[in-house]
């Protein structure tokens, strides 16, 4: 029997063709089995939670594999980040069940998709937020958010030509909210606001590719006025993707967390 591990891992997804190893570009599914495979001086497959697209980050992306000796967890994480460049580290690693499966065993998944509202672009942010220049109706969108939380049928949501056998998901959190930094009255504009981060957080037991992105993108259109909050049951019932809002980008999303059991995606209690 060949010892089996799950490991937690973050990335920057930037310049990445995404998790999956894809013909050609770096994936980061292909950094991991590389790096496996010198250590192991076998071929080690690595299956991953979420299928992450280019340019998607993650900061609790789990996988998981098996190797033909055992090792430390601890010195597992060193041995692979040894062979992995900066943008992507393994944070943790530990021993698993034989047939553990990372995709396929996951109870929940949780996603953060960050928007930058303001005038002008954050250079701090350009990577890792969506640059919304006009103002957005945060409240509108929070309302609107709260209406997905359920069993649905999120067709309307679902990248075109998307395979796959069923549209229905299941969401237990969905949720808008904002924090406004500006500078106070010691800073070099004084009382000038500068912008804030919208920041939508959503957890569920699957997700439809581009899903997130495009729920994104849709709340968007209603906190830009629009869209009505209504606009949000009416896409559910009507399935059609071509009534749905634009898929927001994909620098602006992160994979936070995985839930495997009663552990919760995000940290906390289910």
């Amino acid at each position: 029997m060949m010892p089996r591990f799950k490991i937690t891992l973050a990335y920057d997804g930037t310049g990445f063709v995404g998790w999956q190893r894809q013909a050609q570009g770096v994936s980061i599914q292909g950094l991991l089995e590389e790096a496996l495979g010198d250590l192991d001086g076998r071929p080690v497959v690595v299956i991953g939670a979420g299928r992450t697209d280019a340019g998607v980050h993650a900061l609790g992306q789990v996988a998981s594999f098996s190797l033909t000796r055992p090792i430390d967890p601890a010195a597992l994480v060193r041995a692979i980040n040894a062979r992995l460049p900066p943008a992507v580290r393994v944070l943790s690693a530990e021993a698993a069940p034989e047939g553990f499966h990372a995709r396929f065993d996951a109870a929940r998944k949780a996603y953060r998709y960050r928007i930058w509202n303001g005038g002008v672009p954050n250079p701090f942010e350009r990577a890792f937020a969506w640059h919304v220049s006009a103002p957005l109706a945060v409240d509108a969108m929070e309302a609107a958010a709260a209406r997905l939380v359920g069993r649905h049928d999120f067709a309307a949501f679902q990248a075109a030509g998307a395979p796959t056998t069923s549209t229905v998901r299941e969401v237990s959190v969905s949720v808008v909210r904002w924090v406004e930094l500006c500078h106070d009255e010691r800073g070099l504009h004084a009382g000038r606001d500068v912008g804030s981060l919208v920041i939508y957080d959503i957890v569920g037991s699957g997700f439809l590719r581009h899903m997130v992105r495009t729920i994104v993108g849709s709340l968007v259109e209603i906190g830009r006025g629009r869209r009505s909050i209504d606009w949000i049951a009416e896409l559910l019932e009507r399935r059609d993707r071509a009534l749905a809002g634009p898929t927001a980008p994909p620098h602006g999303l992160v994979l936070m967390g995985v839930e495997y059991g009663l552990q919760s995606a995000l940290g906390t209690s289910p």
